[in-house]
């Protein structure tokens, strides 16, 4: 990331409480204002659709998203993966995944047309995407590089 402000908007894995935090303080371990809880798990977070677009829209950090599906094959074998990678980017992205079965709506609304999809947001926008299982060491390359700008 370059540019990182002073202070920056981190939304809570948890409660979905919209914290201000430091930019400096991301690696010491931070924890949310209202619920106490961490803010960072080094998981992904599942997050349906009323949740997915708070964190999106509101994080200033990037947000990495998995699009899958339990039935999806590749999806089951990316997941470890993906957990692995979260435990790296975490705490200079926000790792979340979205079961496009339990949400249709968004996999509507963001044209997922394949699975599993990576998709990168910054404030709302999504700024890459990136379909098909990846190992972990790739997500993190992918992320990291994409998230440059």
């Amino acid at each position: 990331m370059t540019n990182t402000p002073d202070s920056l908007h981190i939304v809570c894995p948890h409660c979905d409480a919209v914290n201000r935090l430091p930019a400096a303080r991301l690696a010491e371990q931070p924890t949310c204002g209202k619920c106490q809880k961490d803010l960072f798990t080094g998981q992904p977070v599942d997050l349906a659709s009323a949740r997915f677009l708070k964190h999106i829209e509101r994080s200033d950090i990037p947000v990495l998203v998995d699009f899958w599906a339990p039935w999806c094959g590749p999806c089951r074998s990316m997941a470890p993966f993906y957990v692995q990678a979260a435990k790296t980017l975490e705490p200079a992205f926000r790792v979340v995944k979205v079961n496009t079965e339990a949400s249709p709506d968004l996999g509507s609304r963001f044209n997922i047309r394949s699975i599993p999809t990576l998709a990168l947001f910054r404030r709302g926008v999504e700024v890459a995407r990136q379909p098909g299982a990846i190992d972990a060491n790739a997500i993190v390359a992918w992320a990291r590089d994409k998230a440059r700008f």
